[in-house]
């Protein structure tokens, strides 16, 4: 089975802010990105996408030039919850905050939010709820955390290591399970 794991595209965001279950915009515009998107994806497939409007546009975006076997919205699928540090710029998080997580994101929760191995059993969830049984291409529209957990998962590669994968904006990574 093939999954193809998207990343949307840039946000309107400036560099340096934490926005990760913030539902932010797409930055504009995003056609072309896009369109090159799709030329890496099957033209068939089962579409699943984090209900977060960033991923939410791509996704109906694809879901209307490919012929979509299915399409569904995901709450796994949102990106990390950063609770009180959500919309803040990464510089202005106290280091008696931010140095500790930095230190082990894997299982330090950030304040009303969660770790990253949180996220990861909410990804391992997706996986056995939605993936274990298809035989179709799946394209999965998503976030570089969820993406890189899932990287992790199918690599064996330990959590700690996750930010060794690189997932660019608008990046299509292909899987073979």
């Amino acid at each position: 089975m093939e999954i193809y794991l998207v990343r949307h595209t840039e946000t309107i965001c400036e560099k340096g802010i934490c926005y990760g279950q913030s539902d932010v915009d797409l930055a504009k515009p995003f056609d072309i990105v896009f369109e090159n998107i799709l030329t890496q994806l099957p033209q068939e497939a089962i579409i699943f996408s984090s209900p977060l409007k960033r991923c939410v546009i791509l996704a109906k975006y694809i879901e209307k030039n490919i012929k979509p076997i299915s399409y569904q919205e995901d709450e796994r699928l949102k990106e990390m919850n950063f609770g009180d540090w959500e919309l803040k710029n990464w510089n202005d998080i106290p280091p008696e905050q931010l140095n500790p997580w930095m230190e082990n994101f894997v299982n330090i929760k950030v304040a009303n939010g969660e770790s990253f191995s949180e996220l990861h059993k909410r990804v391992k969830s997706f996986l056995s709820d939605k993936i274990s049984e298809t035989i179709h291409p799946v394209i999965i529209v998503a976030h570089a955390g969820i993406i890189r957990s899932l990287l992790c998962h199918q690599t064996s590669l330990p959590l700690k290591k996750a930010f060794e994968n690189k997932v660019n904006f608008g990046q299509v990574i292909k899987l073979n399970l």
